[in-house]
């Protein structure tokens, strides 16, 4: 199961974020402590770090750039009380992927979380596909660079979406998608709520 790092030293906040994160299926594992939070990070793994920037022993800018200075690639949210425009820029800037502002709600919360999970998705399914140049399931050829795709010989013409659903689909034989991952992994995360164009 998947795990995520909460690193907050405001206790009631820790235990909120906590409660509503594992109701969507995650293990929590948190701390109040910036050092220890940082050790937790590089000795584990996880799915997603929500990351307070006023922590003690080391702020959370400190953390996330030594996340990314060792490799680190999690996905990072900070969340501050912070809400200058340039401690956004520079959290952003180090490499956290996305920044809350605290009072927020935790439906906005949650609804960050699943996007910039989405994302990491998005990301790792392209890695994965880049290296492999051609794709052959059965009678099914397919190039990636030239973008062609033929069925017994036969050559076939796509659209570009459609294309790159199939090689989504034939790279991930017996996986299922929703909408929404397809739409995110296809079109690009910046058409999330134009589910129907998928259909």
């Amino acid at each position: 199961m998947d795990k995520v790092l909460i690193v907050e030293d405001d206790r009631d906040i820790a235990k909120l974020m906590a409660i509503h994160l594992s109701d969507l299926g995650f293990i929590i594992e948190s701390t109040s402590d910036g050092k220890e939070g940082l050790l937790k990070a590089l000795n584990n793994s996880y799915r997603i770090i929500l990351l307070d920037i006023r922590l003690p022993g080391l702020d959370g800018m400190e953390v996330c750039k030594k996340l990314r200075q060792e490799k680190n690639s999690t996905p990072i949210i900070m969340v501050t009380s912070k809400a200058e425009e340039i401690d956004k820029i520079i959290g952003l800037e180090i490499g956290a992927d996305d920044y809350i502002t605290k009072p927020f709600s935790i439906r906005e919360l949650l609804a960050r979380v699943k996007a910039l999970l989405r994302r990491a998705d998005t990301t790792e399914y392209l890695k994965e596909i880049s290296g492999n140049e051609e794709v052959r399931v059965d009678g099914l050829y397919i190039n990636k660079s030239m973008r062609i795709v033929e069925v017994y010989g036969k050559r076939i013409e796509l659209s570009p979406k459609e294309f790159d659903l199939l090689v989504l689909f034939s790279t991930n034989p017996g996986r299922t998608y929703t909408r929404s991952q397809l739409l995110d992994m296809v079109w690009g995360y910046q058409f999330e709520g134009y589910e129907h164009t998928v259909n």
